[in-house]
Parts: structure tokens; C-alpha cells; sequence
């Protein structure tokens, strides 16, 4: 994302917003400087950009809602608002980057394509080679994309050519082909999120079940919402 003034006010179409565009311009600093405030209390993988653009549309709802006679200096009103919007963001969707989402694709496309071509589920090194990079560089990966969580695995829908459904009998559609898929995962990665989700374990815990690290636990874990990202795909 671009930090200059005019680039930000272009994307988000503020141009128009002339009574109050200075406002806009000159509390764009600030947008930055909140999501680089949270960024450092925030896991590795949030991507400042990600807070920074949500931040801009608080900033613009602030200055929508303002009302000038309210006592309160718009600086103050602002910092709320934007904080706000940043937070209730990283609440309401689970935070996963765009890097993640984009990585977590490719790699479910892979395995998608091996185990078409084998038959069986894909190993490590079918799909490092489907990727065409070391298995270790594809552990690595891996790893990366344990941060995306099987709750953030939402894009199933029903099949083309049925009907539009009401909004229970898709959720309730979305379960089951979930828990098919979760049926159908390798051993340990099945086991692996079973642990997590189910019992509660923590990386250090599981790792002592399975007789691994706990950064072999993270590979397993993002390999295992690949595969089953995978098969969600395959399924809609």
C-alpha cells in the first residue's frame, strides 16, 4: 500500500469530500502511527498495511459523524474511532493476512493437484516438488501458514445448478463438508487439530503427544489447513 497523502485520498475516493478533506490530510499520520502502535503488540504475521487501510475508513466514518459542537476536540474523537475500527476488525475476522490467504491457496492448489494425480493424500515432498522449492523451504511455508485457523476455512458453498439456500441450511452444509474432510485427513494432522481445537492443547503440549517440535506442530498444523482448505475446494 502507498503511504503518500494523495495516493491514500485517491484510493479510497476522499477527493470529493471537500468541507472536510483537510481534516482527512492532516490526521493521515495518525492512522499510521495507531496501527504502528498496535503492530508491535500483535503477532509477526499481522500485516501493518492490513491495520493502516482499515484505520483510513475509520478515520473517514469519523470525520462523516463529527459534530463540532459536541465539546470534543476531533483529534481525540479520531484516535477513538480509529483505534476502534482497527480493533473491532481484528476481532470480528480472525485476522489473517493477505500474504497468508494468497500462500495458503497456492499451497492448497498443490496438494489438490498431487492427490488427483496419486490417489492418496500428498506427502511433504509431493508437494514441496509440486511447488517446486526444498522441502525445507516448503516445511518453512508451512509453518506461516499456521496462523490461518480451520474457523477462517469459509468459502464452501453448495454445488452449481442447486438452489440458492437459506442462510442455516448453508452453514449447516459448510459443517458437514467440513467435518467429512477433517475425517479424511492423514493421521497425525487429523490428531493434531483434534488436540488443538478439541482438547485445548497448546503447541508445546501437542508436540510432546505427537514426539515433535513445536515448530514441526505449526508445519503439521499449516499443512493440515491446506489439505483440508483443499478438499473444501474440490467439494464446492
Amino acid at each position: 500500500m502507498r503511504f503518500g497523502t494523495e495516493a491514500m485520498l485517491s484510493e479510497y475516493e476522499v477527493h470529493s469530500r471537500q468541507p472536510t478533506d483537510h481534516l482527512v490530510q492532516q490526521h493521515l499520520p495518525l492512522v499510521k502511527r495507531i496501527a504502528s502502535q498496535l503492530a508491535v503488540k500483535l503477532p509477526s504475521h499481522i500485516e501493518i498495511d492490513d491495520l493502516i487501510q482499515v484505520g483510513l475508513i475509520g478515520l473517514l466514518k469519523a470525520v462523516d459523524d463529527y459534530q463540532s459542537d459536541s465539546g470534543a476536540v476531533f483529534s481525540t474523537y479520531a484516535t477513538i474511532r480509529i483505534r476502534g475500527a482497527m480493533l473491532d476488525e481484528l476481532r470480528s475476522r480472525d485476522w489473517l493476512p493477505r500474504s497468508v490467504q494468497r500462500d495458503l491457496g497456492r499451497v492448497a492448489s498443490a496438494i489438490e493437484r498431487v492427490e488427483q494425480r496419486v490417489g492418496r493424500p500428498a506427502n511433504e515432498r509431493e508437494i514441496a516438488d509440486e511447488l517446486a522449492m526444498p522441502v525445507e523451504d516448503y516445511r518453512s511455508l508451512a509453518g506461516e501458514l499456521a496462523c490461518a485457523r480451520v474457523t477462517q476455512l469459509d468459502e464452501a458453498e453448495l454445488p452449481p445448478g442447486q438452489d440458492e439456500p437459506d442462510e442455516q441450511f448453508a452453514e449447516q452444509s459448510k459443517r458437514e463438508a467440513l467435518v467429512e474432510a477433517i475425517a479424511l485427513l492423514p493421521e497425525k494432522e487429523g490428531l493434531m487439530l483434534s488436540l488443538y481445537y478439541s482438547e485445548g492443547l497448546n503447541l508445546k503440549e501437542i508436540g510432546l503427544v505427537l514426539g515433535v517440535s513445536e515448530s514441526r506442530v505449526s508445519q503439521i498444523h499449516g499443512q493440515a489447513v491446506a489439505r483440508l482448505k483443499s478438499k473444501l475446494v474440490a467439494w464446492r
